[in-house]
């Protein structure tokens, strides 16, 4: 039976094999049912082979691709400019809310941004046993040369504006015995620069090696600089971007004073509590992430970054800010970002292609605004509710669609089910009794 012992099984050569000898192993390794399984991988493979060459070839051992749904929100007005948001994501209310947030904020001056910095840090990572008087001697004396080695790598770079910006010596000793660091800033333009940073971090390591083994200064045990690790930093509070919205109270709808004085405690509770500090801050990353995929860029380091900031004076806290000054209210919400709009698959990828066109082939710096304000239009949506009506009110109508494909509904059973839930709350149970009776009768 399939399944039995795969896991104590090792496999050799497997990403050596072809593309249909894995998907052979996989379904009757590891499932009961060999040929369903392959049916689906099959399923979903896209019918022009080229493309489906393409898409397999963006990471190893692909077999199939995993779909997720593509949205628009429209309405989102950003500094003046129209834009009409891409968005992938599975969670049902989001595009509901972010489209709900642009429409509100549209006509009441629309959202805000601006970028606030776009520095990198990328590190490396060494031990140097010796005085630190000495290594700092030593760097001072080697930092043109550091420099010079990586002009081959830098070269495009600063024929777009970026570049090494800076290189300092960092002394960690107290955190742990002969640790140093390289910290060094960057700037990538529109790019994420990932593979620029790492490629010229590596450089420095190598340099940084070669020279001390020939620092005439240095003892034969300070010349044997031991380097761990050459790598970026996703915690980039030096490129951070900042988006808010303001209206008078009284713009806000009926008891809009109430509205605006229950926001400002819903996020100052997020500011002191962790617990709904998370909740709060995934809310904004719902509208973040989901630009971030559309837009080819590499949402878990975004999100890695985005939550170090949340928690940079040692304790977790809301991202966002609410207050009302002399009867306005005003929200507003400050992330560090690292994104690119060339390279990775931006120019590979035919559905990351046609988000940025959709947004207007934006620049990286605008693409850190835009990124901001979904975040902010999600966290304004989802607070709104939360004070307001409740959460699940919106969010479960949202599901009513999965509820009812769960349970195998037709289309007429789903068109009947929408309209009765349009005056009725939502939930499993109350779905699974709503049907029954419409299928008895």
């Amino acid at each position: 039976m399939a399944n039995e012992g795969v896991q104590n099984e090792l496999v050799s050569g497997f990403s050596k094999k072809s593309k249909q000898e894995k998907i052979e192993w996989i379904a009757n390794k590891c499932f009961s049912n060999p040929t369903q399984a392959k049916e689906v991988l099959q399923t979903y493979w896209n019918s022009d082979e080229q493309l489906q060459n393409l898409h397999d070839e963006f990471i190893e051992n692909a077999i199939s691709n995993f779909y997720l749904p593509l949205a628009v929100a429209p309405n989102f007005v950003i500094n003046g400019k129209s834009y009409v948001l891409p968005m992938v994501t599975e969670e049902s209310s989001v595009v509901a809310a972010s489209a709900n947030a642009a429409k509100f904020w549209a006509t009441r001056g629309g959202f805000h941004a601006e970028i606030v910095g776009t520095e990198k840090t990328g590190q490396v990572h060494f031990l140097f046993t010796g005085s630190h008087q000495s290594l700092t001697s030593f760097f001072n004396a080697v930092k043109p040369t550091l420099l010079k080695e990586t002009e081959a790598i830098t070269k495009n770079m600063r024929q777009r504006g970026g570049g090494i910006l800076a290189i300092e010596l960092l002394d960690s000793t107290k955190n742990m015995a002969n640790y140093y660091q390289l910290h060094v800033r960057f700037e990538t333009a529109d790019a994420m620069g990932a593979n620029f940073i790492n490629s010229c971090l590596e450089q420095l390591a190598q340099t940084l090696q070669n020279e001390a083994a020939n620092y005439p200064h240095f003892s034969k045990t300070e010349k044997q600089i031991e380097v761990v690790m050459s790598i970026l930093s996703n915690y980039v509070p030096g490129s951070r971007v900042k988006a808010w919205v303001s209206c008078p109270i009284a713009e806000l709808g009926d008891d809009g004073d109430v509205l605006a004085k229950k926001f400002v405690q819903a996020v100052e509770i997020a500011h002191h509590n962790a617990y709904r500090a998370v909740t709060h801050n995934k809310g904004i990353m719902n509208g973040v992430d989901t630009l971030a995929i559309a837009t080819g860029n590499d949402f878990r380091a975004v999100e890695a970054g985005i939550h170090a900031y949340a928690a940079k004076d040692g304790n977790y806290r809301g991202l966002s800010k609410a207050r009302i000054k002399k009867d306005v209210f005003w929200f507003e919400l400050e992330l560090p970002l690292s994104v690119g709009t060339v390279g990775g698959l931006t120019k590979l990828h035919p559905m990351v292609q046609w988000s940025h066109q959709l947004l207007q082939n934006p620049n990286a710096k605008e693409l850190m605004q835009i990124m901001a304000v979904s975040g902010l239009a999600q966290n304004f949506a989802a607070l709104r509710s939360l004070v307001t009506t409740g959460i699940q009110k919106g969010h479960m109508k949202m599901h009513l669609l999965n509820i009812l494909n769960q349970m195998g509904a037709t289309q007429p059973e789903k068109e009947a089910m929408i309209k009765h839930f349009t005056t009725n709350v939502v939930s499993f149970n109350a779905v699974e009794q709503a049907l029954a009776a419409w299928r008895k009768n």
